[in-house]
């Protein structure tokens, strides 16, 4: 590696560097930052990294923050806020105005990148995070002091992470991530880990690097295991030119018709599971690019878009459930970054606000009704529980205790009928609106089952209880059997089939309702989500107990 070693002044104090592959100021193309982290941390371990990326043609450098290595300065003045105004000072000092930025931050600095995220914008086309941490939002202009101020008060009160304005900002971020998490973490919580991951998720092209033998001491563990970081450094520089998605454009381009070409794309919001794209072509058709990015569905994704696929192809020629058609399938990821499912584009939108809700909620009914008359060749997969009574989770109390142990029996015996299985609002799109109102599309066929029809109307009841309370959940069966849906079950058989869905959203209702945010309905807090879940339990066991 050519290296060079630099200087930075920065509020009169002296920050050292060192550069690797060359000046970052001089030339074009993306050069990388790379932060380490807390407490004895310095740029020294940062080295070999530096050297692999100049050895892949990217100019990198790296500091010592204020009070760390060779820069002056009292870490116990320092804060986040400190360490992010050095890292902008010396970028600004030492990159090319404007030009394309690779992040990489270790443990603390995971929370830095995410500051620089939101500073730089599109000019950040890949970040690499190892091991990183977040901290909640009145941390960020705290000292750190010597280990028992507020700063350490404030990150040792459980669960004060939640609050961190990182996750916005990752959710936000469309470019190229990577997330190094070693086999044992001592400092960061898995429960972090999993919220960046989920974050990343939401709209970057997403890597999970696993380092199974690895601790905290990420920077260490590069330093001594060459073939993990030539790994890591691949995995964050690939495809730096069309944010990491090179393999999935190619992909989509050779289904399109011949001489037809992407004009626009953006995010569709109201997805979890998933990221999904509207592709407008240069005719003005519209396409869907559904793509598995999260670890767990990236897994499960050749049975899950290989099921979608077939579902959409038999919904094809069936009346009354207006689904998309199926264009192409990646499965298993042969030929794009990531498992992918294209389809069409319907007309509409999700709706999950509170105007026309009685004559909304009155549609879902009788378009669920028209699924469950849907009478395949031959049958889809029995329907999956999505919780059980070792796996739920509650608050605790007596009312939480009688419910788990409702499900505890074996399933009621049922006749079945072909389901959807995740129906709810948010995978229903309606256009027009008063009289005008009409459902034009239902999505997400991933979950097709045979199964009680209980079971749909259960999921659909608990999404109504969670967005607009927990009567609307409870009234929705009466609107469904108005419709001449299928025989559901009596008294507590029926309460089973309830209960085995709403138990599911035990503790993380605000987690899959964070979709519903993103459409608007900023009121669903956790505090408000947990309230009506326990109302809507109280209220299914009083009805059918």
């Amino acid at each position: 590696m050519t290296e060079a070693v630099f200087t930075h002044g920065h509020e009169g104090e002296r920050l050292d560097g060192v550069y690797g592959g060359g000046d970052p100021a001089a030339g074009s193309g993306a050069t990388a930052v790379v932060l380490h982290g807390a407490g004895s941390s310095s740029k020294e371990r940062l080295k070999p990294l530096l050297a692999e990326l100049a050895a892949r043609g990217c100019r990198a450098l790296a500091f010592d923050f204020c009070g760390h290595g060779g820069s002056t300065g009292a870490l116990r003045e320092s804060s986040l806020r400190h360490r992010f105004e050095q890292a902008v000072s010396v970028i600004d000092a030492c990159v090319p105005a404007d030009g394309p930025l690779v992040l990489v931050g270790f443990s603390m600095s995971g929370q830095t990148v995410a500051d620089l995220v939101r500073h730089y914008g599109d000019r950040v086309v890949a970040l690499g995070l190892c091991a990183p941490a977040v901290y909640a939002a009145e941390a960020w202009d705290v000292p750190f002091g010597a280990g028992e101020g507020l700063f350490s008060e404030i990150i040792r009160r459980p669960g004060s992470w939640r609050s961190s304005p990182a996750f916005e900002v990752l959710r936000g971020y469309e470019g190229r991530a990577v997330l190094a998490v070693p086999g044992t973490d001592a400092v960061i919580p898995s429960a972090v880990t999993e919220s960046v991951q989920d974050a990343l998720a939401a709209r970057a092209q997403f890597t999970r690097f696993e380092l199974p033998e690895a601790d905290h001491h990420l920077g260490s563990w590069f330093r001594e295991h060459p073939d993990d970081l030539a790994a890591f450094v691949t995995a964050v520089l690939a495809g730096l030119g069309e944010q990491g998605w090179t393999a999935t454009r190619g992909w989509v381009a050779k289904q399109l018709p011949e001489g037809r070409t992407v004009l626009t794309s953006r995010f569709l919001s109201g997805g979890w599971s998933s990221q999904q794209r509207a592709l407008t072509l240069d005719d003005g058709t519209g396409l869907v690019l559904r793509t598995f990015v999260k670890p767990f569905f990236r897994h499960h994704a050749p049975g899950l878009l290989t099921r979608e696929a077939g579902v959409l192809t038999l919904l094809a020629g069936q009346e009354g459930v207006p689904a998309p058609a199926l264009v192409a399938v990646d499965a298993t990821a042969e030929h794009g970054d990531h498992p992918s499912l294209l389809m069409s584009l319907l007309p509409g939108r999700v709706r999950v606000d509170g105007t026309d809700l009685d004559r909304r909620t009155d549609l879902l009914a009788a378009q669920l009704v028209r699924i469950h008359a849907v009478v395949p060749e031959e049958r889809p997969r029995p329907y999956q529980a999505w919780t059980s009574p070792e796996r739920v989770r509650t608050p605790g109390g007596a009312l939480w205790k009688r419910a788990v142990d409702v499900i505890r029996h074996d399933p009621p015996a049922y006749e079945g009928c072909f389901l959807h299985r995740d129906f709810h609002p948010g995978n229903v799109l309606f256009t027009g609106e008063g009289a005008q109102l009409r459902i034009s599309g239902v999505v997400d066929w991933v979950e097709t089952s045979w199964g009680p029809a209980d079971l749909d109307v259960a999921h659909c009841s608990t999404a109504l209880a969670l967005l607009h309370g927990p009567e609307h959940g409870l009234a929705f069966r009466a609107r469904y059997e108005a419709h001449g849906g299928s025989r559901l079950a009596d008294g507590p058989d029926h309460l089973y089939w309830r209960l085995l869905d709403a138990l599911a959203y035990s503790p993380d209702a605000a987690k899959l309702a964070g979709p519903w945010r993103e459409l608007g309905r900023t009121d669903l807090t956790p505090e408000v989500l947990g309230g009506r879940l326990e109302a809507y339990v109280g209220g299914l066991l009083e009805r059918y107990g």
